[in-house]
């Protein structure tokens, strides 16, 4: 739960539904189920850059882009990476 002002999905506007769509289309399919979905059953974390889309944009497109499969690592290799660095920053995702 995000302790910031965010935009419901129902409120988003066009740019804003856009972005997430757009965010939604890079993850991989495992990733459709929110891990702390709010209240509209979006995720916490992409809701907490509701109010700045082009951020929302880019933020996890970058993260999106590093988890295709055509890279060389394995999906395995991409989940323990990314479980690595959240340990060590303490993220809970």
């Amino acid at each position: 739960m995000t302790w910031i002002r965010t935009i419901p999905l129902a409120q988003a506007d066009e740019h804003l539904r856009r972005a997430i769509e757009a965010q939604k289309a890079l993850y991989p399919v495992e990733y459709d189920t929110p891990v702390h979905p709010t209240p509209d059953g979006t995720s916490g974390i992409v809701a907490s850059h509701s109010l700045i889309p082009d951020a929302l944009h880019h933020a996890f497109a970058t993260f999106g882009v590093l988890m295709a499969p055509e890279l060389p690592l394995t999906r395995r290799q991409h989940e323990m990476i990314t479980t690595v660095v959240s340990a060590a920053n303490r993220c809970r995702y």
